[in-house]
């Protein structure tokens, strides 16, 4: 089963009327026991670093989502589901991430913040789902990666920053694909159809 979470934010209705699109079957679930058993995940991102991870360790989520990508289940992270994957994040300093990617958020100090609208990212090798296009952003944090071969897309606002991560099992996006239009469509169609 592929298992939403649902840690009481983020943009489930989007990404529930994108699964439901593609007939596939899911729970949205913040249930433990579900995310320790599910076949796939995904961690739909919307508001602030310190409050997800009050909100997992709260609904003792944290651990079990860790064990579980840890053992190797297809984990996707969209915008804030790609920031708690770090250890760290200046939106909540002393609040330590889920710590499975090395490295830390960091804020954009140049340009409008938040960055809001539509950018180009440019993909690399370590990218699998993906396509170079327009997708949607909403963010005022980016990664810094410590393991660069871990970035899967780049972007570029006043900057080069990290648009995407990929490792393993690991995938996540600072973007939200299912805000993306076609191409945010095609790039959850080809994640959720990848063995």
């Amino acid at each position: 089963m592929l298992a939403v979470l649902d840690y009481g934010g983020g943009n489930l209705k989007s990404i529930v009327n994108r699964l439901e699109s593609f007939g596939v079957s899911y729970s949205v679930t913040d249930k433990a026991e579900d995310i320790a058993r599910a076949d796939k995940i995904i961690f739909p991102g919307q508001g602030h670093f310190g409050q997800v991870m009050q909100a997992l360790t709260f609904k003792g989520l944290a651990e079990p989502l860790i064990a579980r990508i840890r053992q190797g289940a297809p984990f996707l992270g969209i915008c804030v589901g790609l920031q708690v994957l770090f250890d760290s994040s200046e939106e909540a300093p002393g609040v330590r991430g889920l710590g499975l990617l090395k490295g830390k958020i960091v804020r954009f100090t140049q340009g409008k913040i938040p960055q809001i609208g539509w950018n180009k990212i440019n993909v690399t090798a370590a990218n699998t789902f993906l396509r170079e296009d327009y997708f949607y952003f909403v963010n005022s944090y980016y990664a810094v990666c410590e393991t660069p071969e871990v970035v899967s897309a780049t972007a570029d606002y006043q900057i080069p920053f990290t648009a995407a991560v990929q490792a393993g099992n690991i995938a996540a996006t600072q973007f939200h694909p299912e805000k993306s239009g076609q191409a945010g469509y095609d790039a959850l169609a080809r994640w959720v159809s990848e063995e």
